[in-house]
């Protein structure tokens, strides 16, 4: 388990599929990720065996938030595409409750998949790619300390429209300073 204050991560598990598949099928939720197309219980079992055939440390991880004595399933986040070489990846999340959408959840998660991209895996750089029309989303990565580096200008196509990709990043040497401001 990762902890944090409100949140801790947990490895992902074939009972959770019901919940993926719940989620990725609410186009609300899916607008904000890479996927256009209603979600399966057959495709979400196939995604998740080839998951487990990837390296550990680029599993997807479960985001769960405190909930009185119990933890609530809220989302999921990971690290893909990691470069060993360069030290860098992708990170990848959805709060794919929708309750727990606007309360800093989807901000504290991503300072949480950093310290364990930076302190855990001993990563240099860690990016994501956001569409222009998510701003709670571009927000929390900005409170997480994500700078604007590139857009890919009407780099996706969805419902009908081009948009925008924003490119954003974070380098370890900006995240260990933010931590120590907030000291």
């Amino acid at each position: 388990m990762i902890y944090g204050e409100r949140l801790r991560f947990r490895a992902a598990e074939q009972e959770d599929l019901p919940i993926f598949v719940e989620w990725l099928n609410d186009p609300e939720v899916r607008r904000g990720l890479d996927m256009f197309l209603p979600m399966s219980k057959v495709r979400e079992e196939k995604w998740f065996e080839a998951m487990l055939e990837r390296p550990e440390e680029a599993h997807v991880l479960i985001i769960e938030a405190k909930k009185r004595a119990n933890w609530l399933m809220i989302g999921s986040c990971g690290l893909m595409n990691i470069d060993w070489k360069a030290r860098n990846a992708e990170i990848g999340i959805m709060i794919g409750d929708k309750s727990y959408w606007n309360k800093g959840y989807g901000t504290e998660a991503m300072q949480l998949i950093l310290r364990h991209g930076f302190e855990t895996l001993n990563l240099h750089r860690l990016d994501l790619r956001v569409y222009e029309d998510n701003p709670r989303a571009i927000r929390a990565y900005e409170k997480a300390g994500f700078v604007h580096e590139g857009r890919l200008r009407e780099g996706e196509y969805s419902e009908g429209r081009y948009m925008d990709v924003l490119l954003m990043s974070v380098l370890r040497t900006e995240w260990q300073q933010a931590q120590t401001n907030q000291e």
